[in-house]
């Protein structure tokens, strides 16, 4: 079974090749992404690697963790599911009652 892992701490300048060629000495890669902002297009510093199994994603974690990549030392672990978010859904955690630049009270 495949399984996601976390790396951390990546440089602007690391590509998904990048992070594909690094893992891919400990075992299959099914997947490696990198997040960008949604805005702007500029790398978030951080990506996901899927191993084809739970065993290669374990020598890749210990293997990688706390090495160099690129200019960075970087963190690998298991991706964890992400969490639910509080705050209500309005934007920017303002006060809904505030009219703030959104427009006006009525």
């Amino acid at each position: 079974m495949n399984t996601k892992l976390f790396v951390g701490n990546l440089s602007f300048n690391t590509t998904e090749n990048d992070l594909q060629d690094a893992f891919a000495a400990h075992g299959t890669v099914t997947e490696a992404n990198l997040m960008v902002d949604r805005n702007t297009g500029r790398p978030r510093g951080f990506g996901f690697v899927t191993m084809g199994s739970s065993e290669e994603a374990q020598k890749a974690v210990e293997a990688l963790n706390g090495t160099t990549l690129g200019d960075r030392t970087i963190t690998v672990n298991e991706a964890r599911p992400k969490e639910e978010r509080s705050g209500g859904g309005f934007r920017g955690g303002r006060d809904r009652r505030s009219t703030g630049s959104y427009g006006r009270r009525y």
